[in-house]
C-alpha cells in the first residue's frame, strides 16, 4: 500500500467503494486522514467492511468538514449529469479528485520515481502488462497497476528508481490536475464511453489529459493509425521540449517505431538509420495487427527509459499474454477455443475477428452505439454465429443473412452449439472464438467473469470429452 500523507489530520470523502475506492480509502487511512467512505450499491459496502472499512452515508452527513471528494472512476463526474455528490463537494469548496491524484501527491518527495502513462481505447492493457514485462525482464524495479490488476495505491510504496506502469482510463485522466508521466503512451481512439464524456470531443480531450502535466524531456508516444491520435501527435511535436515518438502498424514513420510486414522497425536514432529488430511472428501472445502497434508503442516507451535494444525484443518475444485478450484457453484435436472477453465494443472484437478464419463466433450482451456494423468485413471469416445476452437479436439483425447465426441466450448453451458445429464441420483449423464486441453487464459481473466463465466452461468440456473418449 502506499499511504496518502496529504490529508493527514482532515477528513475525506471517498465514494464508490470497487477496488480503487477501498484502496483510496485505505491509503489516506494509512496517512492520517480521517474517512467517510460510502457506496450506493449493497454489496459494494459489504465489501467494503470485509476490507475494515468503517461507513459513513455520504448522502446523509453534514459536508462542512470535507477536505475533498475521492470519486471512483466508475461514478459520473459530467455525464450524463454530475453525480449529486459532486454537487455538494463543490458546493463546499472539497476538491473531487481520483485515486490516481492521491498517488501523485503521495510520490512527490521520492526522487527519481517514474511514471510510464499508458491510455487509448483498445490496447491499453497488453502494452501495459507488456511494457511492465519487459521492464522486470531488464532487471529494472517495476509495480504494474492502475485501471488494470492492482488498484495504483495498493501498490509497493515508492522508493529511488521505482518505475510505475500504469494503465489510466478516461474517467481517470478526467479526474486528475497533477499527477505527471515521464513516458505518456497514448495508442488510438475510437468510439466509446460517449456517455460519460459527452461526445467524441469530450473523449479526446479526457484521454488527452495524459500529457498536460508532461515537461521538457519526457517522452509521448503516440500511435498515427487513426484521426484523432495523428492530430493528437501533431499538437504534442509543437510543443517545446517534448520528446514525440509516432508509431503505427500501418505505415512507415520518421524517427518513430513501424510494425510493417511482420517486423519491428525502429527509427529512433536519427543518425543511424531504420533498423529492423525482430520478426513478430516469434511473439507468439501478441497476433494480429493491433498487438503490432502494441508492440511498437511498448518498445518505444522502454527505449526511451534505456533499456537495450536487445533487452526490449527479449521482452517482447517472451511476454505470454493477458487472460482475457486472445487467451488460448484449451484445445482439442484441430479446435482452438479463445477467451477475448476483453472486446467489450465492436473495434476490439475487429482485432480479434482478423487474427484468424473458420470461426464460430460468440457474441453478445450490451451492445455499445453501432452494434456490430462496423464488423461487415470480417463476416466472411465466420462460419456461425452464437448470440447471447441483453442484444442478441439486435446483433441476429444486424448479420442478417450474410453470416448462420442463432440466439443461444446463455454462454454455457453457446460453448456447447459452438464446439459441436466446429468439431462436426470438417474443417482444418476452426476456432471457437469469444470475442463478445458488447459489454458484460447483463449477464455478468465484469469482462473478466464472463472469460473466467468461459474458461471454465471450456475446461469441463474438454474434460468431458476426455473421459468419453478413456471410456
Amino acid at each position: 500500500m502506499i499511504p496518502v500523507t496529504a490529508y493527514r489530520g482532515r477528513r475525506v470523502a471517498v465514494f464508490g467503494l470497487g477496488r480503487t475506492g477501498i484502496a483510496a480509502a485505505r491509503a489516506l487511512l494509512a496517512g492520517g486522514a480521517s474517512v467517510s467512505a460510502w457506496d450506493d450499491n449493497e454489496a459494494s459496502r459489504e465489501a467494503a467492511i470485509a476490507a475494515g472499512l468503517e461507513l459513513d452515508d455520504l448522502n446523509r452527513r453534514d459536508w462542512g468538514d470535507i477536505a475533498a471528494l475521492v470519486l471512483s472512476p466508475g461514478i459520473p463526474l459530467t455525464h450524463p449529469a454530475p453525480h449529486r455528490l459532486v454537487g455538494l463537494a463543490r458546493a463546499v469548496g472539497a476538491p473531487v479528485i481520483g485515486d490516481m491524484e492521491l498517488f501523485a501527491s503521495a510520490i512527490a518527495d521520492t526522487p527519481d520515481v517514474t511514471v510510464v502513462g499508458i491510455t487509448g481505447t483498445n490496447g491499453k492493457s497488453t502494452t501495459t502488462a507488456l511494457i511492465g514485462h519487459i521492464l522486470k525482464s531488464a532487471g529494472r524495479d517495476v509495480r504494474v497497476g492502475g485501471n488494470i490488476g492492482e488498484a495504483v495505491l495498493g501498490l509497493q510504496p515508492p522508493r529511488p528508481g521505482a518505475i510505475y506502469v500504469l494503465e489510466l482510463s478516461s474517467y481517470q485522466l478526467d479526474l486528475i490536475e497533477s499527477l505527471r508521466c515521464q513516458v505518456a503512451v497514448f495508442l488510438n481512439l475510437t468510439p466509446d464511453h460517449i456517455d460519460r464524456h459527452g461526445d467524441m470531443a469530450g473523449y479526446l480531450a479526457a484521454k488527452e489529459r495524459i500529457f498536460a502535466n508532461q515537461q521538457a524531456g519526457d517522452t509521448a508516444v503516440i500511435g498515427v493509425d487513426d484521426e484523432y491520435t495523428s492530430g493528437v501527435c501533431a499538437r504534442q511535436k509543437a510543443r517545446t521540449g517534448l520528446n514525440v515518438i509516432p508509431v503505427s502498424s500501418q505505415r512507415l514513420v520518421s524517427f518513430g517505431v513501424y510494425a510493417l510486414a511482420g517486423r519491428l522497425h525502429d527509427d529512433l536514432e536519427k543518425k543511424s538509420g531504420v533498423k529492423t529488430v525482430m520478426e513478430l511472428a516469434r511473439a507468439a501472445a501478441l497476433p494480429g495487427a493491433h498487438n503490432a502497434q502494441n508492440a511498437a508503442a511498448a518498445y518505444a516507451a522502454v527505449r526511451a527509459l534505456g533499456v537495450s535494444v536487445s533487452d526490449a525484443v527479449a521482452g517482447i518475444t517472451s511476454f505470454p499474454g493477458l487472460p482475457h485478450r486472445q487467451e488460448r484457453v484449451g484445445e482439442a484435436g484441430s479446435l482452438l477455443f479463445v477467451n477475448d472477453s476483453k472486446a467489450t465494443n465492436a473495434e476490439a472484437a475487429a482485432q480479434a475477428l482478423g487474427c484468424y478464419h473458420d470461426i464460430f463466433w460468440i457474441a453478445g450482451g450490451q451492445a455499445k452505439a453501432g452494434g456490430i456494423e462496423s464488423l461487415k468485413a470480417y463476416f466472411r471469416r465466420i462460419r456461425k454465429a452464437y448470440l447471447i445476452g441483453q442484444d442478441a437479436g439486435m446483433l441476429a439483425t444486424q448479420l442478417g443473412a450474410s453470416v448462420p447465426h442463432v440466439i443461444a441466450g446463455t454462454l454455457d448453451q453457446a460453448v456447447k452449439l459452438a464446439a459441436m458445429d466446429a468439431a462436426d464441420s470438417g474443417l482444418r483449423k476452426p476456432v471457437i472464438l469469444l470475442s463478445p464486441a458488447c459489454a458484460s453487464f447483463d449477464q455478468f459481473k465484469s469482462y473478466e467473469h464472463r472469460g473466467d466463465t468461459f474458461r471454465q466452461l471450456v475446461t469441463d468440456l474438454l474434460a468431458r470429452a476426455t473421459k468419453g473418449d478413456a471410456a
